[in-house]
């Protein structure tokens, strides 16, 4: 099974541990917890303290943040698969997935903005295009942020006037997967032009375009959930949306489903 873990900068994760991160010249040290424990793990120890945490390839989406990692799991000391994570006593980083970066994050909330494109009414289409060609380029170094705050806005003040009119959910949605795409971006640089002397502020850059692919592909999910409803299928068509999005987070960092 091969199982991956995201982290803050450095390898810490939300609750101040740092793991021993992967160098040129292997993996990291390895981590254990309950070094005494026994038995078997359950599901009631899998969102607990008891265990160590990863999640597979098909979940990724679940828990993205600054840094990723493949991990290496001791099975023999215990592993419990749940819903969306895993968790096990015994593990080690092996390398950081280094496809997972600012830019391939900001462009993957371009591709899930983009697929919300397909609900908005015709005459929205062209607004969304722009703003999401814009935050395309600037990924790509190839739009200042000028022009970025700029398709923020615009996506922002067609969004509210869509609410006064009363749009459709999923052209709101397409409206928010759009604005996510070039907002998220622009408050990352914005970040790390505020303090760039400080290392954070690179980190806070890659954090908020992970809070930005997070928002893109809600807003993008929903937006397909939407447009089924009057079929009674929205349900089906979000998961669908997600599974479909996470297939292309995959194919982005290179990883097999």
């Amino acid at each position: 099974m091969t199982t991956y873990k995201f982290t803050g900068a450095g390898g810490v994760t939300h609750d101040g541990f740092r793991w021993p991160l992967p160098t040129a010249d292997g993996p990291g040290e390895w981590v254990e917890i309950g070094k005494q424990a026994r038995k078997a793990l359950t599901t009631h120890d899998l969102c607990t303290t008891r265990v160590l945490h990863a999640t597979d390839a098909a979940h990724l989406l679940d828990w993205l943040n600054v840094e990723m990692y493949e991990v290496e799991i001791d099975e023999g000391r215990g592993l419990i698969v749940g819903p969306d994570k895993i968790g096990f006593r015994r593990g080690r980083l092996v390398r950081r997935i280094e496809a997972w970066n600012e830019r391939n994050a900001r462009l993957f909330a371009c591709d899930c903005a983009e697929d919300a494109l397909q609900y908005a009414v015709p005459d929205a289409r062209e607004t969304l295009e722009c703003v999401i060609y814009v935050a395309r380029c600037y990924a790509d170094g190839e739009a200042t942020l000028t022009k970025l705050a700029a398709a923020r806005d615009a996506a922002g003040a067609a969004a509210r006037a869509a609410a006064r009119a009363a749009a459709g959910a999923a052209e709101a949605a397409a409206w928010d997967a759009a604005r996510a795409a070039a907002g998220a971006a622009e408050a990352a640089a914005w970040d790390a032009a505020w303090d760039a002397a400080r290392a954070a502020a690179w980190d806070a850059a890659w954090d908020a375009a992970g809070a930005a692919a997070r928002a893109a592909a809600g807003a993008a999910a929903e937006a397909a959930a939407g447009a089924a409803a009057r079929a009674a299928a929205g349900a089906a068509a979000r998961d669908a949306a997600r599974a479909k999005y996470g297939r292309w987070l995959c194919e982005r960092l290179g990883i097999a489903t």
